[in-house]
Order: structure tokens, then sequence, then C-alpha cells
């Protein structure tokens, strides 16, 4: 996938999850995301930065999906983000 188009889709799950989220839940669910301190606005930033950021989102718009109706997202597939993460997290390291 292109950066542009990674940049798409970050700024796509940001908007699922403000839709999801009463405002004051924001700040408690998007604690993992606002440490990222990154954004669909950020073009500068890397493709790897942006992909870690998606994956960040997909597991915080599962826990709240799994929070307002539970047992709705099997508990392997929030495991399984969490695990793309900690990839992640070694691409960018790679990186820099």
């Amino acid at each position: 996938m292109y950066k542009d188009e990674m940049i798409q889709v970050h700024q796509f799950l940001v908007y699922i999850l403000k839709y999801l989220t009463e405002k004051d839940e924001i700040q408690y669910n998007c604690k993992e995301y606002m440490s990222l301190k990154i954004s669909p606005h950020h073009i500068h930033r890397t493709k790897a930065e942006h992909k870690r950021a998606i994956f960040v989102l997909c597991k915080t718009i599962s826990k709240v999906v799994d929070d307002k109706d539970p047992e709705t997202i099997p508990s392997n597939v929030i495991n399984s983000l969490a695990d793309l993460i900690k990839r992640t997290e070694k691409e960018i390291n790679v990186v820099d």
C-alpha cells in the first residue's frame, strides 16, 4: 500500500473512532493512540509510523465495540492487533 493510501485509511479510522465514542470517552480509550503523537495530517511522518497508528486505531476501535457489545469481537483479534503493533514498533526502530 502506498503512503498516501495509508494516510487515507488512517483518517477513515479516526472518523470511525470519533463516531463510536463520546468526547469524554476518547481521552480514556485513546491513550495509546494519543501517545503516538501522529495524526493523518502529519504527512511528513513515515509510512511505518502511519501503519502503526492504523493498527493502534484498529485495536482501540475493536475494544470500544467490544465494550459496548461484549463478545462481538473475538479476543484473538484484539491480541493479533497487539502483535501487529509490536511488529510495527520494530519496523519504526529499524527505520529511525
